[in-house]
């Protein structure tokens, strides 16, 4: 399975940053995003920034894959790490939604 990865840009140079998040610091390719300043969270998948993120998104993500990674070793997964889900039942979306 690969999973993008928040990351947060801490050194940049023409086309490329230095980044660093859950996996350490990685040279990621900004090519699809653009030069971003230092301090810019950006989804890094496969070495390269795909999407600009705020950093409450990055932050959501990044307890997304913290309970991920809890689940398949087999320990407990906390509501905390899923707060958007946590409380609610599961929504089908709209297009499979019967009509009322």
């Amino acid at each position: 399975m690969c999973l993008g990865i928040p990351m947060q840009v801490v050194e940049i140079a023409a086309g490329f940053a230095w980044c660093e998040g859950q996996l350490g610091r990685k040279r990621i390719d900004m090519r699809l995003v653009g030069d971003q300043p230092p301090g810019t969270w950006v989804l890094a998948f496969i070495g390269a920034a795909r999407e600009v993120l705020d950093e409450d998104e990055a932050q959501r993500i990044s307890a997304a894959l913290d309970a991920l990674a809890a689940a398949m070793a087999g320990e407990a997964v906390d509501d905390a790490l899923f707060p958007d889900l946590a409380g609610r039942q599961p929504m089908l979306p709209e297009h499979l939604r019967r009509p009322k």
